[in-house]
């Protein structure tokens, strides 16, 4: 049986992902932003955790970890274990482990932070990428260059196109506006703003989102296009200048 896939809204905007095996009983999240809906949502299903992933360090996705830690191995990145929570695994890029009886791949993610991991289940064809890889966009490069993730984003483009990503924020409509703004006439980007108004006037999270439709609608992932190189005047820049250029625009958008 496949797992079940559940997510959990939490404090304002950010998700946090449950992922349950039926056989096994073993149940793991993914991210702590706030403790109290995650464990309403153990509660409804009658799930005791058995694991706890956390992708990077920031206070919106570990702060509720210890208050939900009772027995749950606790998994995160070796390079950034002196500013996680507790582990007791501590992983790197090209690691697998077994989550709820699952193989899954530890993927450096890094640009938001340094120490950014993603967890790719390949056999479930979950991706979980937290503030890396997000629906319409990525995250704001803290600490990471934009070569950085740049880099990281072709390697998660990379993955199967019907790969469901899991991402951390509901930040969905402003990123697509901002890729509305790069390319006024672009159909499949206008298409799926009127998915996302739909899904939000029916109080419906936007996430997760299929790696296909982030391939085809996401500027970040498409910083090699010609099209919308063209778009942003830079026809003869190098994928990278262009992704360096889209994202210094989201951050003044």
């Amino acid at each position: 049986m496949p797992v079940e896939l559940i997510t959990v809204p939490c404090l304002s905007d950010n998700y946090a992902f449950l992922v349950h095996d039926a056989d096994s009983g073993q149940t793991a999240l993914i991210d702590a932003p706030e403790a109290a809906p995650i464990q309403a949502a153990l509660h409804s299903h009658g799930w005791t955790l058995t694991d706890i992933l956390i992708t990077h360090h920031h206070d919106d996705h570990v702060q509720g970890l210890e208050a939900l830690r009772g027995t749950a191995r606790v998994i995160g990145a070796r390079a950034d274990s002196h500013r996680l929570p507790r582990l007791d695994v501590a992983v790197e890029d090209g690691d697998t482990i077994q989550v709820c009886g699952r193989d899954v791949a530890i993927m450096d993610a890094s640009g938001h932070t340094v120490g950014h991991i993603a967890f790719h289940m390949p056999s479930e064809k979950l991706l979980f990428t937290a503030d890396s890889l997000m629906a319409m966009g990525c995250g704001r490069l803290f600490e990471g260059t934009p070569a950085q993730m740049w880099d990281n984003m072709q390697k998660l483009r990379a993955l199967p196109r019907d790969t469901i990503v899991c991402s951390g924020h509901e930040y969905t409509m402003t990123n697509a506006r901002f890729a509305l703004s790069l390319e006024p006439d672009n159909k499949a980007i206008i298409s799926r703003i009127e998915a996302i108004r739909t899904a939000r006037e029916n109080g419906h999270a936007t996430v997760p989102s299929l790696l296909s439709l982030e391939c085809d609608t996401n500027p970040f992932l498409r910083a090699d296009d010609p099209v919308l190189a063209q778009a942003v005047n830079m026809a003869d820049a190098k994928p990278a200048e262009i992704f360096t250029e889209i994202r210094s625009r989201k951050d003044r958008f």
